[in-house]
C-alpha cells in the first residue's frame, strides 16, 4: 500500500462555487495514481467542498440561491461577524456541506459521473 499526501493552494476572488477539478486531476496524473481513493480535506473553517454539475450553469445559480435563503447574509442576524456580513453565514453553509470528500480513482481518473 502506498500512502501519499499533497497540498493544493486554491486562490479565489471572495465568496463562490469554484471548479477545481482541473488542478486535483493533474495532481493524480503528476502522481502517478492509477487507482485508489483520494480523499480531499479543505482546511479552511468557513469553506467546503461539494460534487455537482457543472454542465448548466442553473445548477449553480439555483445552489446560490438557495443558500441565501436558509443561510442569509443579514448581519444583524448573528453574534460573530469578524470578516463581514458573510461571515458566520459562510461557517453555516460549510457545515451544512462537506469539508472532506472520497473519490474513487481508477486508470487516473476520478470517478465523478456526468
Amino acid at each position: 500500500m502506498i500512502n501519499l499526501q499533497g497540498e493544493l493552494i486554491i486562490s479565489n476572488n471572495g465568496q463562490g462555487m469554484y471548479e477545481i477539478t482541473k488542478k486535483v486531476h493533474d495532481w493524480i496524473v503528476k502522481n502517478n495514481i492509477n487507482k485508489g481513493q483520494l480523499n480531499l480535506f479543505i482546511q479552511h473553517t468557513s469553506a467546503s467542498l461539494t460534487i455537482m454539475e457543472n454542465a448548466s450553469p442553473d445548477v449553480l445559480e439555483d445552489i446560490k440561491s438557495f443558500f441565501q435563503k436558509i443561510v442569509p447574509e443579514v448581519s444583524s442576524l448573528y453574534a460573530h461577524g469578524y470578516e463581514g456580513d458573510d461571515d458566520m453565514p459562510a461557517h453555516i453553509k460549510s457545515m451544512l456541506t462537506q469539508t472532506s470528500l472520497t473519490i474513487p480513482i481508477d486508470n487516473k481518473e476520478m470517478l465523478l459521473g456526468v
